[in-house]
């Protein structure tokens, strides 16, 4: 099995279109999102329709839910966009009632019995909402409590910076291990994806994962793909009522 792992695309089509055809090159069974299809992006209907037609699984992100119910714990900016975005998803439209229930109905957590792995958008404790950032490795309380959560993985997103923390507490950037791992079995991780549609890692290209079964240990490996970001960005400066700096973060991965 070879899974694609792909999270926060948050209405950039662009990016979303370019990683689906780099995702066409690893030769992948099937594809698992982590949540944020919609928010902050100029295009959450056609993300969604992508994310429905491609993806074997998706997880509802906090985006997702503060479309669906009133938002909560949101910054004024992204108030305002998903604000916007409920406006589009409830829109008269062939696809209206399709891509709400599609939304409504997605799974906070999933599990795989056989990579004993835990797919969230948050984290283990908190599958919408907690943010693990890199700087928790300076806080040894909170990783022993997410780690003793897993039994050998957990993949999440929510932060958009991609990296993996270890059982020592670490955090690896993909560019520490050369973008490729192999999960000693024996050991845990706590693996964040990173984002394809609003990257922040000062890397504007988009980030996904690829990981599959290798002789008994499960190997990952980081994908950075670009795409026309100018183009994603103009298309935000089109929409009176998502705040110009949704755009401009786009071109400096922040």
């Amino acid at each position: 099995m070879k899974r694609a792992i792909i999270s926060d695309i948050h209405g950039n089509l662009e990016a979303l279109t370019a990683v689906l055809e780099d995702i066409k090159k690893q030769n992948v069974d099937e594809i698992f999102c982590l949540g944020d299809v919609v928010g902050y992006g100029a295009n959450p209907l056609e993300c969604l329709d992508l994310i429905m037609q491609e993806c074997k699984l998706c997880l509802i992100g906090n985006h997702e839910q503060g479309v669906i119910y009133d938002p909560d714990c949101f910054n004024s900016t992204a108030l305002q966009a998903i604000f916007w975005t409920r406006e589009q998803i409830c829109a008269p439209s062939e696809r209206r009632d399709e891509r709400w229930d599609f939304i409504n109905m997605n799974p906070r957590k999933w599990y795989d019995e056989n990579w004993k792995a835990v797919f969230v958008h948050g984290s283990p404790m908190n599958a919408l909402n907690e943010y693990v950032f890199p700087d928790d490795i300076y806080n040894p309380p909170k990783l022993e409590r997410l780690f003793n959560l897993i039994v050998h993985v957990s993949f999440q997103g929510h932060t958009h910076i991609p990296g993996v923390f270890t059982h020592t507490y670490d955090f690896k950037s993909p560019e520490m291990f050369d973008y490729e791992m192999d999960l000693e079995p024996d050991q845990k991780y706590l693996v964040n994806v990173g984002s394809v549609g609003q990257p922040r890692d000062s890397n504007p290209k988009s980030c996904y994962v690829t990981a599959e079964d290798r002789n008994g240990k499960l190997h990952l490996e980081y994908h950075r793909v670009e795409y026309p970001v100018q183009k994603a960005v103009d298309k935000i400066f089109q929409v009176p009522e998502l705040d110009r700096y949704l755009g401009n973060r786009l071109s400096q991965g922040r």
